[in-house]
């Protein structure tokens, strides 16, 4: 049985996740000013409080049933962004797409509370998670779960990697889709850089450095526009993108312990 203070401090990561997702929300203010984003931050704020509740019965919030309909939804709606994805930049929505791990955040979620069997399943949390007082339940169909982990995992590793590679401390967004629209794609041909390859600059100390950036790292006109991946304070890319590390480390140990 894993020790309940272990359960606490993943719950308690999680807490901060709710909590700067929910600081994102309200900086943003999506409901004054279009914000193309906002789905992701209200998905981190429920996915954190959900597990927040899975991890520390003392937590629980809604009833399994709710949480499976918020998770049904959810996966339905990254699903169906991870289609248009694929429609423009095809398999490369998959890895380099910002909805694909979304995607597999919120499906991961819905099966859990699906398949989790606990000694208390009647209760209106799930309660058999853990905890100082409960015994652990399992999952059934425990390939899934292994199979979520591996994802949850790989995204994660892709994750730490892009945000520790060059010019990540201001540049690194995966907020967007890296789709390239028509127009950067044109302008790099123009400029001799190849076809769907756009010349853009960014700072590198005191100095200005111009790289080429392929059609599948340029931003989509219908993504949120430029702004979308400039934000600062805690809009900034790299609170999103840590957030879903937090997430998905804890979400993958979550699965694996319940096989």
């Amino acid at each position: 049985m894993t020790p309940s203070w272990i359960l606490d401090i993943f719950a308690a990561l999680m807490l901060v996740v709710a909590a700067v997702s929910a600081g994102r929300l309200v900086a943003a203010q999506p409901w004054r000013q279009r914000a193309a984003l906002a789905d992701i931050d209200v998905a981190h704020l429920l996915m954190a409080i959900a597990m927040a509740g899975m991890l520390a019965p003392s937590l629980q919030t809604l009833p399994n049933g709710a949480w499976e309909v918020i998770f049904g939804v959810l996966t339905a709606w990254f699903a169906y962004r991870v289609v248009r994805d694929a429609q423009v930049s095809g398999v490369r929505a998959l890895a380099g797409g910002h909805c694909a791990p979304h995607l597999i955040h919120a499906a991961a979620m819905l099966y859990m509370f699906l398949a989790l069997t606990a000694p208390a399943a009647h209760g209106s949390g799930m309660s058999g998670m853990g905890g100082a007082a409960g015994t652990m339940g399992t999952l059934s169909l425990p390939f899934l779960a292994f199979i979520f982990a591996l994802a949850l995992i790989g995204y994660s590793i892709w994750d730490l990697d892009q945000l520790s590679g060059p010019g990540a401390s201001g540049h690194y967004s995966l907020a967007v889709a890296r789709v390239a629209p028509a127009g950067a794609v044109l302008a790099g041909v123009g400029a001799g850089a190849g076809p769907g390859a756009a010349a853009v600059s960014e700072p590198a100390g005191s100095a200005v450095v111009t790289e080429p950036v392929t059609a599948s790292q340029a931003q989509p006109v219908g993504a949120g526009g430029p702004a979308s991946g400039t934000g600062r304070g805690i809009l900034a890319p790299w609170v999103a993108t840590s957030s879903r590390i937090a997430m998905g480390v804890t979400m993958a140990f979550m699965l694996l312990i319940l096989i």
